[in-house]
């Protein structure tokens, strides 16, 4: 019997500025708020608009990454199947990846329609796996990048002649957020203006090498599953929430423009106070709901706390800022940093949140670094963060990353299905 395969990785991508979202449908509109890896409110998944358009940074496969086997063959037995990390996953009728996966069939037979000697995948079953190689559903942006290869992954498969913008429309319909994580570099979610969403897509601000200076720390505060689900979360928020509409209507328009124009000027002192400026706001969305929601805890006032001071302590003495924080719905901190300012930054986390686990040093920084390059700004107070510092697991591990590339196709070696359809750890 026929067999095909193909395995991709995509990474993951962290937004700078988040997207307002309408769920758009002849019975309903729902006012959505995507807080950068996930929907908040009752899901849309045939359609899924933004009111304002977003922007992230894509973060380096080397260190974040979700790698998707897809395979089909007209010898599986009927219904498609897929497997996350080891756990078979069920494809509901009219979810997200259901609705993801009918899209990519319909241009697939649009292939086989103009090509007599094409093989009929898309009438075939497919078998799927996905493997992330960082906690799942913890606020580090899973479903972006589980999405994002998903729906690249199909598109190998089927051989779809589509572009990365053009995908980026499929990707939509499944998580927002993962429209951005097929492009590398800095990518907007453009709004778009046509109600059938057809203008709603991803499109590349700059590539990885026009500021391969920026890095990112990831700060994992906690490795658990989100107390409260995006879902839910903004479902209270549209009801409740008198800043929302304020944030749609007036802040996010404003602050795109500002961070493109930073970005295109590598201007990281705009680029680090609109992130902070837009993460304090989209949490301010979150207090301003009935009841509040709180995704930042303790530790993770802390560490703004620190990068404040950080930040104040440098401009005091004549320099510029040092850091920027954001955070999605979780208490996990991403700090944006140019790559000669990450010796610090890294030392000062290290001494105020040790952790559990060895930070890895993937670019070999700490090693080279001098007491010049890791010694704070004069004037840093150590009394933002309580005396001696936090416990040790507050913070339980430190990602250093940088700007990475978008999804890329792997080789059959490193595909993760057996010829008979199953994950290989399962069989």
């Amino acid at each position: 019997m026929a067999r095909f395969e193909a395995t991709v990785s995509a990474p993951v991508n962290i937004a700078c500025i988040n997207a307002s979202c309408v769920s758009r449908n002849p019975a309903t509109v729902l006012i959505l708020f995507q807080c950068a890896h996930r929907y908040w409110g009752k899901r849309n998944t045939a359609l899924i608009l933004p009111t304002n358009s977003s922007l992230s940074v894509t973060l380096s496969q080397d260190h974040l990454r979700s790698t998707t086997t897809s395979s089909t063959s007209e010898g599986y037995e009927q219904g498609d199947r897929l497997w996350l990390n080891g756990k078979e996953e069920e494809i509901t009728k009219g979810g997200r990846t259901e609705v993801c996966l009918a899209a990519l069939r319909k241009w697939r037979r649009e292939v086989e329609e103009k090509d007599s000697t094409a093989a009929k995948m898309s009438e075939w079953p497919l078998r799927i796996a996905s493997f992330n190689n960082f906690p799942t559903a913890a606020g580090l942006a899973s479903s972006a990048s589980g999405l994002a290869a998903l729906v690249y992954s199909v598109s190998q498969l089927y051989v779809l002649p589509q572009t990365p913008s053009q995908l980026s429309l499929i990707a939509r319909q499944g998580s927002g957020s993962a429209c951005r994580s097929l492009f590398g570099g800095f990518v907007a979610w453009e709004m778009g203006q046509r109600d059938d969403g057809a203008d709603s897509l991803a499109v590349q601000v700059a590539e990885r090498d026009h500021w391969p200076e920026m890095h990112a720390l990831i700060c994992v505060v906690s490795d658990a599953k989100k107390g409260t689900s995006s879902t839910s979360g903004m479902q209270k928020t549209v009801a409740t929430s008198t800043l929302l509409q304020h944030r749609i209507n007036h802040v996010v328009p404003d602050r795109m423009s500002e961070i493109s124009r930073a970005i295109a000027a590598k201007d990281f002192n705009g680029f680090a106070s609109i992130t902070m400026r837009d993460s304090n706001s989209f949490h301010a969305v979150c207090l301003d709901t009935a009841p509040p929601i709180f995704y930042l805890n303790d530790v993770s006032r802390a560490i703004i706390a620190v990068v404040e001071e950080m930040n104040r302590a440098s401009l005091a003495s004549g320099g510029g800022l040092l850091a920027a924080y954001t955070f999605d719905a979780g208490p996990n901190a991403v700090i944006y940093a140019l790559e000669e300012n990450m010796p610090m930054i890294v030392s000062t986390i290290n001494e105020f949140f040790p952790q559990t686990l060895d930070f890895p040093d993937p670019f070999n920084m700490l090693a080279a670094a001098t007491a010049a390059t890791s010694a704070r700004p004069q004037g840093f107070n150590n009394s933002v963060v309580r005396e001696g510092g936090w416990e040790k697991g507050a913070v339980s591990r430190l990602i250093h990353t940088c700007v990475g590339d978008g999804p890329r196709r792997l080789s059959d070696e490193e595909g993760l299905l057996t010829v008979e359809g199953v994950p290989k750890t399962l069989a």
